[in-house]
Parts: structure tokens; sequence; C-alpha cells
């Protein structure tokens, strides 16, 4: 039977991440299973827990009055979801949704905290690969707004796609 240990090394987020500072995160997870359709958590709820996908798909979602639930991000076996633990006033930004039945590890965000605070070394280590995750979540929704909003529209409310990186031209 694998330790929750063994599970953490095999992920591509805590890939290379010494022994020492394993065990450490290992202390405060648990495993969970998520039904297709079943929330992990809501938009503006207290975020007091992160998650590693083991199995499964999750869309992030937010809230769009003009178009309802839009899906930000769709992530999958190692893959983190949520850094809202992690930020004051520790309330998540988006919505959560299994897509699929869904394997994760859960952990307790209060518990990493401070580990992290009595760790420097594993706080900075942590706050390193979770930077990243932060970024992907930016640039996903940076393609997604193009995507709401179709052409990009500079000045004078005119199309002006010369504005627009070469990397999103069409």
């Amino acid at each position: 039977m694998q330790t929750l240990e063994d599970l953490l090394v095999g992920s591509r987020f805590f890939q290379g991440l010494q022994p020492e500072l394993l065990q450490l995160i290992a202390g405060c997870g648990s495993n969970m299973q998520f039904e297709a359709g079943a929330y992990l958590f809501h938009e503006g709820d207290p975020s007091d827990r992160f998650y590693l996908v083991r199995h499964g798909k999750v869309a992030l979602e937010i809230w769009s009055p003009n178009r309802g639930p839009v899906t930000i991000s769709t992530v999958g076996e190692g893959d983190l979801i949520g850094w809202s633990w992690l930020v004051p006033p520790h309330h998540t930004r988006s919505d959560a949704r299994a897509l699929e039945p869904t394997r994760v590890t859960s952990f307790d965000g209060a518990c990493i905290r401070a580990k992290c605070e009595s760790d420097p070394q594993f706080g900075y280590e942590l706050l390193k690969r979770i930077a990243q995750v932060i970024g992907r979540r930016l640039q996903d929704m940076q393609l997604q707004l193009l995507d709401v909003y179709g052409t990009y529209r500079g000045a004078g409310n005119r199309a002006d796609t010369a504005a627009v990186p070469a990397r999103f031209r069409g």
C-alpha cells in the first residue's frame, strides 16, 4: 500500500522536493474523492484547503452575468487546485467542479501555513511552486478573456489588432 508521501513524490508539483519537506506537507494531507458534477469549492467560500489532482479532471469556473459559468481552466492529474488559502482574506476566487470521478489529495491550509512560518526553507520552496500555478491560472484567464470578448478593442472602441501580442493573433 502506498503512503501519502509515495503519492506526492510521484506528482509533477512536488517533483524534486527534498524528502524532509515532503514529510512536512504529507502530514497535512488526506485523500478525497469527488463524483462527476460535484464541487470541490465555490467562489467566495472560505479557503482552507488546496488539492493535488491524482486522477480525473476538474473545471475551474467563474460566474459571468451574461454567460453563466465560464470555464477558465481545466486541470487534471498532477495539477494543483487552490491557492487562496495562502493569501488573505482566504476566500476562493472560482468554483472547482469535478468533470468526471476525481481523486485528490487535500491539504489543510492552516496546517501548511503554520509549517511555512516555522520552516522558512519549506515556505519559500512551496511559494515558488504555487507562484508558478498562479502564473498559469492568470495566463489561462487572459486567454479566456480574449475568447469572451473576441477581438481586442483598443482606444476608441475600434479593433486594434496591432495592439494584440503576436502569440494571440489568429
